[in-house]
C-alpha cells in the first residue's frame, strides 16, 4: 500500500508531536491531526507558534515548518478518518474512576468510541495503530469491533507504543532508542507491520525498528515504564534511609550508577515521580496480574506506587514538622509545578500533592512555573476534590515573577526541576524572606552549601 495520508485521533502529548515529526520527515505524506476539542485545534493553528497547547523545547519549530504544507489540525474527524490509509489512535487512556477495576485498570471507553466512529465511517481498508499505551490484548477488542461492522472493510492493527519522554520529546522522535511495532503473524499483518516500517525509514536506521506480535508490543511499554518507575522508588527509598544514617544518597546514587551493570540513569532522589504514565500503567499492570490471579507479581508492582505515594507525604510532613509543627496562615512558595522541567505537563506531578496536602493544614501556596498557568494550576487542585473549588482559589497564589513569588515566604519548597532555579539571585530571595528563612529543595537542584551560607536553613533530599 502506498501511503499519501495518514490521520492521527488526538491531538494531545502524543499526537500532536509525533505527527508533527512525521509530517516533517514525511513531505510527500499529508498528516492530518483530528480531535474533537476546537479549543485545543485552534492552539495547534495559532499563527504565534508560542501558542501552541504543548511545550517541547523544538516543538515549535517542526510545527512552523510542516503546518499548512503537509500537516493539518482539524476537528473534521470523519472526512480524515475516511481520506487515510493510516490512522493512528492517540487519544486518552486514564485510569477507571469508576466499577470493576476502579483506580486501576485503563478506561478504554475512548478506544472503543474510536474504533466504533472508524468503523463506521471506513469504506476502504485501514491500518489502525494504537499509539495510546493499552493494556495487553487491546487490539483484539478493536479488531473483534471492525470485522463485525460487516460493510466488508479489511482492518490490520497494529501497536506502535511511544517511548518518549517528556521535556525531550522532539529529539526522542527524530532520534529514537527504537522504534516498536507489534502486528499480526498473518501475510496481511506482516504486510501492514512493512507499510509502517516504510514510514519510520524515512528517518529511522531499519535496525532501530524492532518487529513484535502484538501482545509483546503492548506488554514492553508497560513493562519498559514500570522498570523506570521502579528505579526511582528504590533511589527513594534509599534516600530517606540516607538520611537517618548521614550517607548522602547523591553519592550512593554515583557509586552505583558506574556500575556497568546498573547505569546512571534514572537514579536521581526526589520529592517522587509525575507525569501521564508512570503510575497510571503500573496500576494498569497490577490489575492485569490481578485478573491472572498472579498476586504476587502484582503486590510486587504496587510496591513502586505506594513508595512514591509515601516520598510525597513525606516531603510535606517535613516542611509542616520543620515549621515548628505548623503551617498555618504560613506562605509557602512552590517553585515549579510541572512534573518535570522542559514541559507544561502537570499529569500526577508531585506539587499538586504536596500542595494539597500543605492547603489541609491551612498553608498559603505561592507558586512560580515558567510555564505552567494559574487556570491548570487550580484546576490540578479541583480534580482531587479534597476540598471546594473556592477553597482552593483562596489557597493557592501564582506568580509570573519568581522573586514575587518567594517574597515575604516562610519557606521555599523546589518541585520541579527547572534549570533556571539554580541561577536566581538567592541573596535577593532571602533578604525578601521571613527569618528563619528554610529551603526545601526536592528535586536537588541547588547548591545547599551556597544557600547555608547566605542563611537558608537548607534541606535537600537523601541528606
Amino acid at each position: 500500500m502506498k501511503i499519501t495520508k495518514i490521520c492521527c485521533i488526538g491531538a494531545g502529548y502524543v499526537g500532536g508531536p509525533t505527527m508533527a515529526v512525521i509530517a516533517q520527515k514525511c513531505p510527500h505524506i499529508q498528516v492530518t491531526v483530528v480531535d474533537l476539542n476546537a479549543e485545543r485545534i485552534a492552539a495547534w493553528n495559532d499563527e504565534d507558534l508560542n501558542n501552541i497547547p504543548i511545550y517541547e523545547p523544538g516543538l515549535d519549530a517542526i510545527v512552523g515548518e510542516a503546518r499548512g504544507r503537509n500537516l493539518f489540525f482539524s476537528t473534521e474527524v470523519e472526512k480524515a478518518i475516511d481520506e487515510a490509509q493510516i490512522i493512528f489512535i492517540s487519544v486518552n487512556t486514564p485510569t477507571k474512576t469508576y466499577g470493576k477495576g476502579k483506580g486501576m485498570a485503563a478506561d478504554l471507553k475512548y478506544i472503543e468510541l474510536c474504533a466504533r466512529q472508524i468503523a463506521k465511517i471506513a469504506k476502504d481498508d485501514k491500518i489502525v495503530v494504537e499509539k495510546s499505551t493499552l493494556p495487553v490484548r487491546t487490539a483484539e477488542a478493536i479488531k473483534s469491533i471492525l470485522d463485525n461492522t460487516g460493510n466488508g472493510v479489511q482492518f490490520q492493527i497494529l501497536s506502535n507504543p511511544e517511548f518518549l519522554a517528556e521535556g525531550t520529546a522532539v529529539q526522542d522522535l527524530l532520534n529514537p532508542d527504537r522504534i516498536l511495532i507489534g502486528g499480526d503473524t498473518t501475510a496481511e499483518g506482516q504486510e501492514a507491520i512493512q507499510t509502517l516500517v516504510d514510514v519510520y525509514a524515512n528517518w529511522v536506521p531499519v535496525d532501530k525498528i524492532l518487529t513484535t506480535n502484538v501482545w509483546s508490543s503492548e506488554l514492553s511499554k508497560l513493562t519498559a515504564n514500570a522498570f523506570l518507575a521502579q528505579r526511582i522508588s528504590s533511589i527513594n527509598a534509599m534516600s530517606e534511609l540516607c538520611e537517618k544514617t548521614g550517607a548522602d544518597v547523591n553519592e550512593v546514587a554515583r557509586a552505583i550508577g558506574m556500575d556497568s551493570r546498573i547505569g546512571p540513569k534514572f537514579l536521581k532522589a526526589s520529592v517522587g515521580f509525575g507525569g501521564s504514565c508512570f503510575q497510571k500503567d503500573i496500576l494498569n499492570l497490577v490489575y492485569i496480574a490481578k485478573s491472572y490471579g498472579l498476586n504476587e507479581v502484582a503486590d510486587y508492582w504496587e510496591q513502586v506506587i505506594i513508595m512514591n505515594d509515601h516520598q510525597k507525604r513525606r516531603f510535606s510532613s517535613n516542611i509542616v514538622q520543620t515549621l515548628y509543627n505548623t503551617v498555618s496562615d504560613k506562605k509557602i512558595t512552590f517553585l515549579g509545578w510541572a512534573f518535570k522541567k522542559d514541559t507544561n505537563d502537570t499529569r500526577e506531578s508531585a506539587a499538586i500533592y504536596v500542595a494539597d496536602d500543605l492547603i489541609n493544614e491551612n498553608a498559603k501556596i505561592a507558586v512560580y512555573d515558567p510555564k505552567v498557568s494559574r487556570k491548570k494550576i487550580l484546576a490540578d487542585l479541583d480534580y482531587l476534590e479534597s476540598r471546594k473549588a473556592e477553597n482552593n482559589a483562596n489557597a493557592i497564589l501564582s506568580f509570573e515573577d519568581p522573586y514575587e513569588a518567594c517574597k515575604e515566604a516562610h519557606a521555599i519548597a523546589v518541585l520541579t526541576e527547572w534549570d533556571e532555579f539554580a541561577q536566581y539571585d538567592w541573596q535577593r530571595i532571602y533578604d525578601s524572606m521571613q527569618k528563619p528563612a528554610f529551603v526545601f529543595d526536592g528535586r536537588n537542584v541547588l547548591e545547599g552549601a551556597v544557600l547555608e551560607k547566605i542563611g537558608f536553613i537548607y534541606q535537600g533530599i537523601g541528606s
